[in-house]
Order: C-alpha cells, then sequence, then structure tokens
C-alpha cells in the first residue's frame, strides 16, 4: 500500500495499489482512486482520469484547475520519489473536492520561491494560490500531499 491510511475524508479507503480504478460511493461521498508507477507517462494518465471522473460527476468548472493541481503534485512525487504514486478524490457533502496525491516518500514538499528564469519551482505556490485549502501529512509508508477545491455552484 502507498501513500496513507489515514485519509482526510475518516473512513475511506486509501488509495489502491492495483491498476487505475474509480470506486463507487463510500461513505455517501463519490470517490475516485488511482495508483500510477512512477514514470513519466503516470502525468498524463492521471490528468485523463482526473478530467473523465470530474465530468462523470457533472463538474465540469473545477476540472481545468484540478487537472493543472494533479499535473504538478504527480510531477513533484515523479521528481523526488520512487514508487508508485496514489491519486485520490473525493466530493464532499459541503460542496468541496478533496484531491490527494501519496507517494512512497516521507519528505514533505518544501515551498520555495522561484526565480524568474526558474524552469521549475512553482508547484507547491500553485497549489497553495488556487485551492481553497492544502496540506501535507505523514502517513505509514509515505506522504500525502492534498488540497481541496470549491464546487459548489
Amino acid at each position: 500500500m502507498i501513500g496513507v491510511s489515514d485519509s482526510a475524508a475518516e473512513g475511506d479507503p486509501a488509495p489502491g495499489t492495483g491498476p487505475a480504478r474509480k470506486r463507487g460511493r463510500v461513505t455517501g461521498s463519490p470517490i475516485a482512486e488511482w495508483s500510477f508507477p512512477a514514470d513519466p507517462g503516470a502525468v498524463r494518465t492521471a490528468r485523463t482520469a482526473v478530467r473523465r471522473v470530474l465530468n462523470d460527476w457533472g463538474l465540469n468548472g473545477a476540472a481545468d484547475m484540478a487537472v493543472l493541481l494533479v499535473s504538478e503534485l504527480v510531477t513533484n512525487s515523479l521528481r523526488h520519489a520512487t514508487g508508485p504514486i496514489g491519486v485520490r478524490m473525493v466530493l464532499l457533502s459541503a460542496g468541496e473536492l478533496l484531491v490527494e496525491v501519496s507517494d512512497p516518500l516521507p519528505d514533505p514538499p518544501q515551498e520555495r520561491t522561484a526565480a524568474p528564469d526558474d524552469e521549475g519551482g512553482r508547484g507547491l505556490q500553485l497549489v497553495a494560490c488556487s485551492s481553497r485549502r492544502w496540506g501535507t501529512r505523514r502517513g505509514k509508508s509515505g506522504k500525502t500531499v492534498w488540497f481541496e477545491l470549491s464546487v459548489a455552484g
């Protein structure tokens, strides 16, 4: 198992380790979760999966931002960790979308200030500025970076 078992959505399962999969309703909330191998194609596959599920949930208005932020976090995981990358989305009852990206590296990501000509270093700033809330937490076998987006109409 990768990521954490202490999900922010209490009582919900942690990201799976099998091929990408979508789960049905658990405790009344729609949940989708996937596990991707740590290879460059994971970013594109994660973007496609997130967009497809948000479309299925009728949340097209949140798709562009969610896809962008997931892309940044999965890319960070690929750069700094080895092993599978978990992505999990939970539609919370308060009109919020919780998105979690987990990897086996226990070290929390570090925000940094990127110089204008730096090619990287803006991912966490983008998450912080674009999400309603965000954070990190350690799990039994790695860490999870999570964010919430408002999806209320």
